[in-house]
């Protein structure tokens, strides 16, 4: 006798890398999951959640190396919770911010799947917090904007330009690639002298920080062989880091020997 299969997609945010980031609903999902669908940013341990018998598969993109088309991945998701039954699709970060996980619940429930959302912990909050940077401060930054260093068309979002004008902390993601382009557009907004710090692989064991201002940060990047994942956080908290208070504080120095 054929056991019923009750299809469902539930996608669920992995956070920003570190594996214990991850929610306690996040886990619970994994423990009835029948296939994983994970992306290339997912600490593997997380895959010990599932059951032994589900089905694991890689479904990550990386640029540079072999990456699974997004239509492949929807149709999988579909094609794979008819067959047997429910489907983690494990999405680093959160599955709604820059992580195509509207696209996939738009595609799912088409087929009259039932779908779920576990939340995960943004890596444009998790990963400056990680390493002391409050992306909000009284009487620094009243907001902080998140934007996306690579668009649909491959572009730096637009945005950036509007976000480089304000006092706000500006937090990209997928910007790595862009950061030539990122420098230009806040030296046109008079921005020159702006901390700035990218941290590659946050929250990891791999985690890099670069810490500098607008005017020298791609310099700095370039010295430190800084390569993708990174989130890039400009504004006046990146001060505000007690990791980082030495690199400030000998720039403060160097600019205060060069006016006497």
């Amino acid at each position: 006798m054929r056991t019923t299969v009750n299809p469902k997609v539930t996608l669920v945010g992995a956070g920003p890398g570190d594996p214990e980031l991850m929610t306690l609903k996040g886990i619970l999902a994994l423990n009835t999951a029948d296939v994983v669908l994970y992306d290339a940013l997912i600490d593997p341990v997380l895959l010990k959640h599932a059951p032994a018998t589900a089905l694991k598969i890689f479904v990550g993109k990386r640029v540079g190396k072999h990456s699974t088309p997004q239509e492949d991945t929807n149709q999988l998701c579909v094609e794979l919770a008819r067959k047997h039954g429910h489907v983690v699709r494990l999405k680093g970060g959160d599955p709604f911010v820059f992580g195509r996980g509207g696209e996939e619940i738009e595609y799912i429930e088409a087929f009259g799947i039932p779908t779920a959302v576990v939340p995960g912990i943004t890596s444009a909050i998790a990963v400056p917090a990680n390493a002391g940077i409050p992306v909000t401060k009284r009487g620094i930054s009243e907001s902080f904007w998140v934007v996306t260093g690579t668009t649909t068309s491959g572009e730096l979002s637009r945005d950036l330009s509007l976000a480089a004008q304000s006092t706000a902390t500006v937090v990209i993601l997928m910007g790595t690639k862009k950061l030539g382009e990122i420098v230009e557009t806040y030296q046109k907004a008079g921005k020159a002298h702006l901390p700035v710090a990218i941290i590659q692989s946050g929250t990891t064991r791999e985690e890099k920080i670069t810490a500098g201002f607008i005017h020298d940060i791609e310099q700095k990047a370039l010295e430190n062989q800084v390569e993708a994942p990174a989130v890039i956080i400009v504004g006046e908290v990146v001060r505000e880091s007690m990791r980082l208070a030495e690199v400030y504080r000998e720039a403060v120095s160097v600019i205060s020997m060069r006016s006497q």
